[in-house]
């Protein structure tokens, strides 16, 4: 059994108001969208229409739908479900100042942050137990790099390392 194509809507916008929307600032998706419904517009059939612009002819019959609808709007990604983050925004930020300042030697009892301490650190300030890879991941997305700083001795003697690279 085959399913009716959908009508869509020309009242909104041209064929050619459509790919210069698309010339936009749109996500790659949303111009995809875009660009199928524009050639669909033209003439093309909903296959036809899809193939050209990388999509399905199903993905472009759910398109038209909200877009005869919703208008633009129909045609943006929508939000996608999923895990909510266990640390909050202001934890988040806290976490970031405590992962620059750096841990304190004398108290800490370490020179530099690993992806184990940070778990530690997280369970105690936060309540929020996390694991090396989930610790990976928040670092990440906090905009940190994962590569580990060269350790500093508390007790380094600059004086005598500038003597030393200077007898060379």
């Amino acid at each position: 059994m085959q399913g009716r194509k959908a009508e869509i809507r020309s009242d909104l916008f041209t064929a050619n108001e459509l790919r210069a929307m698309a010339r936009g600032d749109a996500a790659p998706r949303t111009v995809k969208r875009l660009l199928a419904i524009a050639n669909a517009l033209d003439g093309m059939s909903f296959t036809e229409a899809a193939v050209a612009a990388g999509m399905e002819r199903q993905a472009l019959g759910d398109a038209v739908k909200r877009y005869n609808v919703e208008g633009l709007a129909g045609l943006e990604d929508r939000p996608r479900s999923g895990r909510r983050r266990r640390l909050d925004a202001a934890q988040e930020e806290s976490l970031a100042a405590a992962i620059i300042a750096g841990p304190d030697p004398e108290v800490d009892g370490i020179s530099a942050y690993t992806l184990d301490d940070l778990c530690t650190l997280a369970e105690d300030r936060f309540g929020v137990s996390y694991g090396p890879r989930g610790m990976s991941l928040v670092i990440k997305r906090l905009g940190f790099s994962r590569q580990k700083a060269r350790p500093h001795h508390p007790d380094k003697d600059e004086a005598a390392q500038a003597a030393f690279k200077g007898a060379r």
